[in-house]
């Protein structure tokens, strides 16, 4: 069972999206005020307060896990709403201290040190319309080189810092960029469409966050050009312990995602190219797929 969330199309109103109960492969439509109040106030699991509040008839989730904009055709988005931003940590895993190290000439040491200090790298990744969904295309910027997908798992928390669920997220980041100066590191994570999440959210009671395989492909045309794979058993810090530094003096009324960091390293002479296709699966959640532009 998880949470999604869908464009629908609905006679005199148009588009329209909405929350959905996946379940036995079916997408059960869900009150939206239910939904809203699992985030921002949650009274018991995220399970048992959506089991309640389904409402309309079921719709294939094979028929909304499509590609998004045909007219009339109902498809996934990204389960985030308007209110809500998606956070990232970094250096969670040994090999993305390495890899940030090796990037930058001059402020490689602030990698290693950040990697063993006591408080993480945290940063604000996307907004809303910064997101996009299962199917969707994402992009690289056009004034960067050296462009690459982070695999993550990300976290679904409620404005009181509970743990509502898991999704997988896409932390997009253009290498050159940060490279340069640890200082550029908002313009190598955050533009247009730097950022993807879903396809669902499984209940924080679904899974254990510290034990998921997690691999990426990314393919060009029908040829695989970069595979990898980690598990979330090599993060340095528990999701815990970074959603605990996350709400230190900061607050989100509507909710949050938290992106766990990176372990998939792709070798520096690999960029994104448009057209590209990543896959992104994640052990108990599913794939999230991505078109490059």
């Amino acid at each position: 069972m998880a949470l999604c969330r869908y464009m629908t199309y609905l006679p005199h109103a148009g588009r329209q999206k909405r929350w959905g109960w996946v379940r036995e492969g079916q997408v059960f439509p869900l009150e939206d005020q239910v939904v809203a109040r699992a985030f921002v106030a949650p009274d018991r699991d995220l399970t048992a307060m959506l089991e309640g509040a389904i409402a309309g008839e079921a719709l294939p989730y094979d028929a909304l896990d499509v590609l998004p904009g045909r007219y009339g055709h109902p498809s996934l988005v990204a389960p985030i709403v308007a209110g809500q931003e998606v956070w990232a940590a970094g250096v969670t895993y040994e090999s993305s201290k390495l890899a940030r190290m090796a990037e930058s000439e001059a402020g490689g040491d602030f990698y290693a040190r950040v990697y063993v200090a006591d408080r993480p790298e945290l940063f604000l990744k996307a907004t809303p319309h910064r997101v996009v969904g299962p199917n969707d295309t994402i992009r690289i910027r056009a004034d960067s080189r050296w462009n690459v997908p982070e695999p993550e798992l990300a976290v679904a928390l409620a404005a009181n810092g509970r743990i509502l669920g898991y999704t997988i997220g896409n932390d997009m980041s253009s290498r050159d960029i940060e490279g340069a100066n640890p200082l550029y590191l908002p313009q190598a994570k955050v533009y247009r469409a730097s950022c993807a999440l879903g396809p669902v959210i499984v209940p924080a009671d679904g899974l254990n966050p510290h034990t998921l395989t997690i691999q990426m492909t990314v393919l060009r045309g029908q040829e695989v050009v970069f595979a990898g794979s980690t598990s979330t058993a090599q993060m340095r810090r528990t999701v815990a312990e970074l959603v605990g530094w996350l709400f230190r003096e900061n607050d989100f009324p509507q909710g949050v995602f938290l992106l766990t960091g990176t372990g998939i390293i792709p070798p520096d002479d690999f960029t994104l190219q448009s057209g590209d296709e990543i896959r992104i699966e994640i052990e108990g959640i599913g794939t999230l797929r991505n078109s490059v532009a």
